[in-house]
């Protein structure tokens, strides 16, 4: 994926709020800059990737196991990897579930939002589908990972997920997915 292809995917984005407005106009931004967006080394500012998994059951929410807050699984970009395939990557490793993506691939939703180190990460938000299982984390991720129904989800989640999770149960109603 190029970053003129990544640019067009998230002005194709809806924003949900002056939030979400202010982070696609700096996402954008950001992809102007040289050097590698996605690399947490060669820059304070890099771009992420994460993902609300969904079923069935609702969406999947973990506590952050550093930061004590209830979130969607995901993280950095790895060298060679692309935004799609890392929120997969993360979604398994945070959650023990395999999450597919909707043909094509939806980005949902971009956060900028201050990171560890004094980082700040520009998130990119994909849609998985997965099997209504029950997580199963591994040992050195956070234990506390559950569904969570659309309506008590924005509840639970950061209140800076309140909005886009709003948005994500009218979008998974109209492909079908409902708890």
């Amino acid at each position: 994926m190029t970053r003129e292809d990544l640019a067009q995917q998230i002005q194709r984005i809806e924003p949900v709020d002056e939030r979400e407005r202010f982070s696609i106009e700096k996402t954008l931004d950001r992809l102007t800059w040289p050097g590698n967006p996605f690399s947490e080394n060669e820059n304070e500012h890099h771009v992420t990737s994460s993902a609300f998994v969904i079923s069935s059951r609702g969406v999947i929410l973990h506590l952050h196991r550093r930061l004590g807050i209830w979130v969607q699984p995901g993280g950095h970009v790895d060298e060679g990897e692309s935004p799609e395939e890392a929120c997969v990557r993360e979604t398994k490793e945070e959650t023990g579930l395999d999450g597919r993506h909707l043909v094509p691939a939806q980005l949902f939703h971009v956060d900028v939002h201050p990171g560890p180190r004094g980082h700040t990460h520009y998130d990119l938000r994909y849609v998985l589908l997965a099997a209504p299982i029950d997580p199963q984390p591994p040992e050195d991720e956070s234990p506390d990972v559950f569904w969570f129904d659309f309506d008590a989800a924005p509840e639970r989640a950061v209140p800076d997920l309140a909005a886009a999770l709003r948005k994500l149960a009218t979008f998974a109603a109209s492909f079908g997915v409902t708890d």
